[in-house]
């Protein structure tokens, strides 16, 4: 794992999920090495009262309604669209439950407005086709075959920005579970093997690009993720994902407590000024999303670990906040001078702390991209 730059979860937490195996003696739907329940507790973490001899770490932050939908959904015949914001966590919940079920989460087709139905069916070896003619051989199957296949989980990321002919082709394959290969004499259909699912995501900002056939929709439960409001909740999501970035980069920098709260608090203005907007101008073009929080801070630490004193200044973070966020020039840079001088001057002033260095910080990251 110390050789990859970003290990798949089931790598990641190889030990865990084995142990978790080793201790399941839940039913287990087909084929799925965990259980319903310790998929869940996988996922969401491990409580005093679940009578474990060793604690499981909590992966993903949110509500358990959602995750516990989730794997109800992919334990029938019917695949899983998460939808929500950029930045909610929907692509790291599908590989959180991937890992789970069938200890695979890379059979990865990304949606784009160049994905064919190739991507998601099977293209040829050319070579091999010249060589030995059309074979299942010389076949190369998409990584959602290759999860047939293997009764496996095969993932749709962005389903809404890929095109409608690769939709209607994801309808067949979610309706009857087979893929026809009609330029084989023999051997001519891919059938889905039990414990075959689905599990799509879709950002809601997208609707209008290639919305979703009503035909489509009626093969996935949909499971919308929303953005993140709880602060205590968002909290453990930024410390959790500070904690592992600097284990990660092997750095060792002072991150006080007192600067996530200033970031929290900051994020939490941003977004109460965005729901207050009267139009879209008035509006970040960022979706001010947890992911987002956790990309200034990322910015931050490591212009400080590099650049800085080791310690990560209120400087620095709206230095990092302002250049992430400031999108479009000049309707963003204007937005955030507005919440500058109208929110954290006075706050600085009533509060001080970390607020009037904060200010400062913004204030002379505008100017430079002024």
């Amino acid at each position: 794992m110390s050789d990859l730059l970003r290990a798949p979860a089931e790598i990641k937490y190889a030990e865990e999920l084995d142990w978790l195996e080793s201790i399941d003696d839940n039913p287990k739907p087909f084929s799925w090495r965990l259980s319903p329940k310790m998929a869940r507790l996988f996922i969401l973490g491990s409580e005093r009262s679940d009578g474990l001899d060793r604690e499981i770490s909590q992966k993903w932050f949110g509500d358990r309604s959602f995750v516990e939908r989730s794997i109800v959904t992919l334990a029938s015949d019917r695949g899983l669209l998460l939808i929500g914001d950029p930045g909610t966590g929907k692509s790291w919940l599908a590989e959180l439950l991937s890992a789970a079920i069938c200890r695979n989460s890379t059979l990865v087709v990304q949606g784009t407005a160049g994905t064919t139905e190739d991507h998601i069916k099977y293209s040829w070896n050319v070579s091999m086709v010249i060589a030995k003619g059309q074979s299942r051989e010389s076949m190369i199957p998409s990584p959602i075959m290759t999860a047939m296949e293997t009764g496996a989980i095969g993932r749709f990321e962005e389903l809404t920005r890929s095109t409608s002919d690769v939709q209607d082709a994801l309808i067949s394959i979610l309706s009857e579970k087979y893929v026809s290969v009609p330029e084989l004499d023999s051997d001519s259909i891919v059938f889905a093997q039990p414990g075959f699912s689905i599990i799509a995501t879709a950002n809601s900002r997208d609707r209008g690009v290639n919305d979703l056939s009503s035909a489509l929709k009626r093969r996935f439960n949909f499971v919308r993720i929303p953005v993140m409001t709880n602060r205590k909740s968002e909290a453990e999501i930024v410390r959790f994902r500070t904690e592992e970035l600097l284990r990660r980069h092997q750095i060792e920098l002072d991150v006080p407590p007192t600067l996530l709260d200033v970031l929290l608090q900051s994020f939490a203005d941003l977004r109460a000024s965005a729901a207050a907007a009267a139009s879209d101008d008035e509006k970040l073009e960022s979706a001010l999303s947890t992911a987002e929080q956790i990309g200034v801070l990322e910015d931050a630490i490591l212009h400080s670990n590099f650049f800085g004193e080791r310690a990560l200044t209120a400087r620095t973070l709206a230095s990092s906040l302002v250049g992430s966020l400031a999108r479009r020039e000049p309707e963003d840079l204007a937005i955030l001078n507005k919440y500058l001088h109208g929110v954290v001057e006075p706050r600085g002033k009533e509060e001080g702390g970390s607020w009037p260095e904060f200010l400062e910080g913004g204030r002379d990251a505008i100017a430079t991209l002024s």
